[in-house]
């Protein structure tokens, strides 16, 4: 009697694609008050330096909750948390709008909003990953991440020239209150479409279902019955610190574009609002399609010579470009030709990105939320430290020296990846990991197993 195949679904790749708007509704949220930020501080009083705490507090918020985001995740699972993520920061983007005009210590309760902001962002990278590590194989991850924080491109590259538009006909409150409306709408479609596992969802075929569970790196456990890894095992691996600290240089760097390239282009190079808006898109562009790249490079190189080539060897390499391209954008004398080699440098840093997260997805299992939180926690202290400090040496040896130390953070980091072990599982000993045979990203365990 003849076997019918059955139709192969793909629901995680919806979600993935969900994912990817999640990101770009959390980084438009981020970058508006950089667009809005000049007349922020013509209604408000403010300086740069002033301005430069505004920024600052989110990405502290963001980055200490950043572990607590990510074992939220870990033990509740990533449809409930980032549901209530959206939620908390779509109503704390709203009231970035209702600080008064004519309040005194405005300076305070922006940063006290803001910092709010970061803190309930906090859950949507780490949830993200956890969501990576239940759902999608191995073999699947370099792409399955560039799609995600494609996101960080379109939503970052969006917010330029929806905001001015927004500005200019509505006032600048009127720009938050949108974002706010966009995000709430994309948390609701997440929460009814979603679910912690691919066995929990009913639009799951068995196909697809063995073709995710054929190719993770954990086993999804029946509920009450997860182990996590130990803390302790956590912070003393090398692994672990390695791609922190390179991603403590990443979100120095990366703040830089969210926070500063749109004043940058405005008030140094001396833009108006429109140009400004259209040529502060080019760095969040070439995020977006190298975001992409970099994911598919990071897979094909991974089934091919295995991940140190695929995951640690480009995200040195794409780092190391990255610093090149934006000590030489630093220096360049005209303002278009400068916006597009800086862009570049953009573009070169997100090719990397894939790899931060497939490499914690892969080699923390069921804690994969808990350990791409303190990773990302490291990136976000960077980001945090750039909103302050990028004025600060602006103003003392101007902006090509803050550009020159983000291309020295770039090599820093680049190098931070050649002490990486992609194989190393935080959830077996070294011993364990010496005898467990290397999978190839085309094969099953099963398959691994027999040969």
């Amino acid at each position: 009697m003849p076997v019918t195949a059955e139709k192969i679904t793909r629901v995680r790749w919806f979600l993935i694609f969900w994912l990817f708007i999640l990101s770009a509704v959390s980084y438009l949220d981020r970058v508006n008050i950089s667009i809005a930020g000049g007349s922020i501080v013509d209604a408000y009083h403010l300086t740069d330096v002033q301005l430069g705490k505004v920024f600052s507090a989110l990405v502290a918020g963001y980055a200490l909750f950043q572990t607590v985001g990510g074992h939220l995740a870990d033990r509740f699972g990533p449809r409930r948390v980032l549901t209530a993520g959206v939620i908390w920061w779509g109503i704390f983007t709203a009231l970035t709008a209702l600080v008064p005009a004519k309040i005194h210590g405005a300076l305070l309760l922006f940063v006290m909003v803001r910092f709010l902001l970061g803190a309930g962002e906090a859950v949507i990278y780490p949830a993200a990953n956890q969501f990576v590590a239940r759902w999608i194989p191995a073999r699947e991850r370099g792409i399955a991440n560039g799609w995600i924080f494609a996101g960080v491109g379109a939503g970052a590259g969006l917010s330029p020239p929806l905001i001015t538009y927004l500005m200019t006909h509505y006032g600048w409150r009127s720009s938050f209150w949108v974002c706010a409306i966009i995000g709430l709408v994309a948390g609701a479609v997440w929460f009814f479409a979603a679910r912690d596992t691919p066995a929990e969802h009913p639009r799951v075929s068995a196909a697809e279902l063995a073709a995710i569970q054929s190719g993770l790196t954990i086993t999804n456990p029946a509920p009450g019955t997860k182990t996590l890894v130990p803390w302790n095992r956590v912070v003393r691996s090398r692994d672990v610190w390695a791609v922190t600290v390179s991603y403590f240089c990443y979100g120095y760097v990366a703040w830089i574009f969210f926070s500063w390239f749109f004043r940058y282009l405005a008030k140094v190079r001396g833009l108006d609002l429109k140009s400004s808006a259209f040529y502060s898109m080019l760095p969040f562009l070439a995020m977006l399609m190298c975001c992409l790249l970099g994911g598919t490079v990071n897979d094909r190189l991974t089934r091919w010579r295995g991940p140190r080539l695929g995951r640690c060897g480009v995200a040195a390499l794409s780092m190391a470009v990255a610093g090149v391209f934006i000590a030489f954008g630093s220096q360049v004398a005209g303002v278009r030709l400068a916006s597009v080699v800086l862009a570049g440098g953009a573009g070169a840093l997100y090719l990397a990105q894939s790899s931060f997260w497939s490499v914690t997805a892969d080699i923390a299992g069921t804690s994969a939320g808990s350990v791409s939180g303190f990773m990302n926690m490291g990136g976000q202290i960077g980001g945090a430290l750039t909103g302050s400090l990028t004025p600060w040496i602006a103003v003392r040896y101007g902006w090509t020296a803050s550009f020159l130390v983000a291309a020295g953070l770039c090599l820093v980091g680049a190098v931070c990846w050649l002490g990486v072990n992609p194989t190393r599982s935080l959830t077996e000993s070294d011993q364990e990991t010496k005898l467990r045979p290397q999978i190839s990203s085309d094969q099953s365990p099963i398959a691994a197993a027999k040969t």
